[in-house]
């Protein structure tokens, strides 16, 4: 008989990654696809939608959340993500990446922090599908996109006159929280608890750890703001095994973790005069800035009340009573915050 060759078996066939569905869309493997999340109608009868940008990997992995202009008007947020998603490694991603560059639609669109109904969103979640507009809009943010997540980023920047250093904010007893928040690749991480009505709070307590990027300041680009945030966020995506991680990433910067952040207010009304800049390591006593009354009469100096380094400060020249003046980072380390600072800086100063 002629001998037979055996044949192998032949190999098992993949598994095909499931569709990833959401507002009634299903995005294929290997897809990216906008959907539009109805909200409701203005009073003109214009439609306003929550729009989603859905990129589903080939590969299983994480679903992560981006999530920008919450307030309105923070619009650092919203250009990291664009940035964000024209990076070509997204087409070879593993996992899902769930974007939302604008969430707070009606702010958005008259340059304000606030809902028409004046309230803050970031105060309204988990919100209801009854309730006020920004209580809606919260709870269909939540429920049809947040929850739908394995972790998420919310993109910040200062309130309206003022200026963050790039900093991380997240509750560090929570494992996942503190991971994502050291591999970010900023010079502090602050240990913020959770805020009643907060997305941070609601997201962690659906069980999603979430971290919240602060830098640069309301109605403007800040292009130092922006590449460290398009970074910070491809860093957090290499490190859940989303993206591979650039070679030029190699050297990470360790973060100085902040215990909590104190600030200084204006202990008079008058001309505000700031002598010391963003990131700044400040001394208990150490003149920070002046403020004097338009005719040159009188001046307060501003001291630090504490050691630590300024996180944040005001941009305006004109101050009230009570005004914020200055953020302060209380650190265990300031001198070590101080190098971290200088080493974010130069690394920024020298890239292109």
């Amino acid at each position: 008989m002629p001998s037979q060759t055996k044949r192998k078996p032949a190999a098992k066939a993949k598994p095909k990654r499931p569709p990833f569905e959401i507002g009634g869309v299903s995005v294929a493997p290997g897809q990216r696809a906008t959907v539009d999340l109805p909200l409701s109608l203005l009073s003109d009868h214009t439609p306003i939608t929550l729009t989603v940008e859905v990129v589903h990997g080939r590969e299983p992995g994480p679903v992560l959340i981006l999530s920008g202009a919450v307030h309105g008007d923070e619009v650092v947020g919203v250009e990291i993500i664009r940035r964000v998603l024209r990076q070509a490694g997204l087409k070879r991603m593993a996992g899902t990446l769930i974007a939302v560059p604008i969430v707070n639609v009606y702010g958005f669109l008259t340059n304000s922090r606030y809902l028409p109904d004046r309230r803050d969103l970031n105060r309204s979640f988990p919100g209801s599908p009854t309730g006020s507009l920004a209580s809606r809009l919260a709870h269909l943010f939540l429920t049809e996109i947040v929850e739908k997540g394995t972790h998420g980023i919310d993109l910040h920047t200062a309130a309206i006159h003022r200026t963050n250093l790039p900093q991380i904010r997240g509750n560090l007893s929570i494992p996942a929280v503190r991971d994502m928040a050291m591999h970010f690749g900023v010079p502090v991480v602050l240990n913020a608890a959770l805020r009643d009505g907060s997305l941070r709070k609601a997201a962690v307590d659906a069980g999603i750890p979430y971290i919240v990027f602060e830098a640069g300041e309301a109605l403007r680009f800040d292009e130092v703001a922006i590449r460290a945030g398009v970074r910070g966020v491809t860093r957090v995506m290499a490190h859940l095994g989303m993206l591979r991680r650039r070679t030029k990433d190699a050297t990470d910067l360790e973060p100085v973790i902040a215990r909590r952040s104190t600030w200084v207010r204006a202990p008079e009304g008058g001309i505000f005069r700031t002598h010391t800049r963003l990131g700044a390591r400040v001394k208990t006593g150490g003149l920070m800035g002046t403020i004097a009354d338009p005719f040159g009469t009188r001046e307060f100096p501003i001291n630090a009340p504490c050691d630590g380094i300024i996180i944040g400060r005001t941009n305006l020249p004109n101050v009230n009573q009570g005004d914020g003046l200055y953020n302060i980072a209380r650190v265990d380390d300031p001198q070590a915050a101080a190098e971290a600072v200088d080493i974010f800086r130069d690394d920024w100063e020298t890239s292109e």
